[in-house]
């Protein structure tokens, strides 16, 4: 076990997984010579070649292109983003051929093909470098949707997902790149579709995914310090498969569920989880089910604005009084 930054195990994982299998290359903007632009792909380019990890020109519609005809090849290519909202201009070649490939050829091609970057807001970078798109490709058959929050998860997930025989979204986050914690040296994987309890509790399910999770965690911890009220944490980490078994064994075990998503509000994950929970939970819950999600403006840049736009540790603690009715 070491102690790793973000951007270090997703590397890791990366380099792990070329190793492994020749099949395994990276290609995105600046992941070769420029080492990637978040330094995700730092030192790769001179442990395997530049055949290996390939600069690519500005234009995502065509390496993501590339990267469906490489995996029908027999390739597995990892595609990174630089960012997930200039991953929009590439939504026909996710869309309309990653995502239905398998189907259309009657199982003839998989497509073992990793799109990762980071998603969601940062911290003052504008609209249109903030926005999460999670709700719009969960809603796309054929596409596996991983969204992680910690280190170890990172590695776990992201040598799953480049093992995975269908393509797979992973999203990340500019603003955990830095974070560090406690990683597994060595084969470490962990499974898709298997959502992890973060902190243990008996009061409250608090779900939710991605860099929110450390929202809610320290959400959860003032929650036990101020009112002691026990909240359980539950990250997703996989959209797409859900852990659902592990979702209703904790609502029936406390009754009472908020969520916490940086989606918009209208049709996002947060209110398929709803509707799941009502429909397979009705019956054990004590409330009606609270989520809290980001406002339904563009994200704005000002500092202040983007605090009043995003969900906040004070929301999230009233959500939960408020289906303990304290």
């Amino acid at each position: 076990m070491s102690i790793k930054t973000f951007r270090e195990a997703l590397n890791e994982a990366m380099a792990e997984e070329m190793a492994r299998d020749n099949s395994v290359f990276l290609m995105g903007e600046e992941v070769a010579q420029y080492d990637g632009a978040y330094k995700v792909s730092k030192g790769l380019l001179a442990k395997f070649g530049a055949e290996r990890v390939i600069d690519t020109p500005i234009s995502e519609a065509g390496f993501a292109g590339l990267g469906v005809g490489a995996a029908m090849a027999g390739l597995r290519p990892i595609i990174e983003m630089m960012t997930w909202n200039f991953a929009i201009q590439a939504f026909d070649q996710i869309i309309n051929h990653a995502a239905k490939m398998c189907y259309m050829s009657g199982g003839q091609f998989n497509i073992p093909l990793v799109f990762r970057g980071p998603n969601g807001a940062a911290h003052m970078l504008g609209a249109q470098h903030s926005q999460n798109l999670d709700p719009l490709l969960v809603n796309v058959p054929g596409l596996k949707i991983v969204s992680v929050s910690t280190p170890a998860d990172g590695k776990g997930l992201l040598k799953s997902a480049i093992r995975d025989n269908n393509p797979v979204i992973f999203f990340e986050s500019e603003m955990m790149y830095g974070m560090k914690g406690e990683v597994p040296d060595g084969e470490y994987l962990i499974p898709l579709g298997v959502a992890d309890i973060k902190r243990p509790g008996t009061e409250v399910t608090l779900l939710t995914w991605g860099k929110i999770t450390h929202l809610a965690l320290r959400a959860a911890n003032q929650l036990a310090n101020d009112e002691n009220i026990d909240v359980e944490v539950i990250d997703l980490r996989s959209l797409v498969p859900l852990d659902e078994a592990l979702i209703y064994a904790s609502v029936r075990k406390t009754h009472r569920v908020v969520i916490v998503e940086e989606n918009w509000p209208y049709a996002s994950v947060g209110s398929h989880l709803a509707e799941r929970i009502q429909w397979h939970c009705f019956d054990d819950l004590d409330a009606p089910i609270a989520k809290i999600s980001q406002r339904a403006v563009p994200i704005p840049y000002a500092d202040n604005l983007e605090h009043a736009a995003l969900p906040q540790v004070e929301q999230v603690i009233a959500a939960v009084k408020a289906v303990c009715y304290r």
